[in-house]
């Protein structure tokens, strides 16, 4: 929205806004995003064979786990971001402390892993491909997203761009989960991050262009 506008709007009067009108636009975001990202892995990807069965694991649902968790923290952050004075501090600390559970879970494995099998925990079969397919399986979240944030107001937009994208890079790497057949820690703390930073990289470069009012 451009000033003269936002001037002549005030100046005009205009009808009540929804209370929940920034919740209603995510939520659209979540699931447009979600659902693209759902069809994109069916598309280019598919669901890993053995699914049924892995989903019978504990470490299948801590994997879902950390890109859940991202989500919820990023969500907060990004939500906080689109309205004028509020605070992102408790969201982005909430998202630091996700990853860096997950890094000390990741360190610990390593440490009582012989030295031999370290190499192959980290980089599993798929490290070449997995920040890639994070990436691209983000794209219809980074879209929804910046759609949702550019009908809003932030104020802060290279912060809210970087946040939109590695928001939109957890739902890519949620999706991407039910291909990726990586089972190990020390894999996801390095590649599932590389994938969701991606993104955020992007987001952050693009915010200020994008998300400028």
């Amino acid at each position: 929205m451009k000033t003269d506008d936002f001037v002549t709007m005030l100046a005009t009067g205009v009808d009540a806004v929804d209370p929940r009108a920034v919740e209603k636009r995510f939520a659209l975001a979540l699931a447009l995003g979600l659902s693209g990202a759902g069809i994109l892995m069916v598309a280019l990807l598919g669901v890993r064979p053995d699914l049924g069965e892995v989903a019978m694991t504990g470490m299948f649902w801590l994997k879902l786990a950390f890109p859940a968790a991202v989500l919820g923290a990023t969500l907060s952050v990004t939500m906080n971001l689109a309205r004028p004075g509020s605070s992102a501090v408790a969201g982005w600390l909430l998202s630091a402390a996700v990853l860096a559970a997950l890094w000390i879970g990741a360190g610990a494995v390593l440490l009582a892993a012989p030295p031999a099998l370290r190499p192959h925990m980290i980089l599993g079969d798929t490290w070449r491909v997995c920040t890639l397919c994070v990436t691209i399986l983000s794209l219809p979240a980074f879209c929804a997203v910046f759609w949702a944030l550019r009908g809003l107001a932030p104020t802060r937009p290279h912060q809210a761009g970087a946040a939109a994208g590695l928001l939109a890079g957890a739902q890519g790497l949620l999706v991407y989960c039910l291909h990726c057949p990586e089972m190990t820690l020390p894999f996801w703390a390095v590649w599932y991050l590389l994938g969701m930073s991606a993104p955020a990289v992007l987001g952050a470069a693009l915010g200020r262009a994008l998300l400028r009012w």
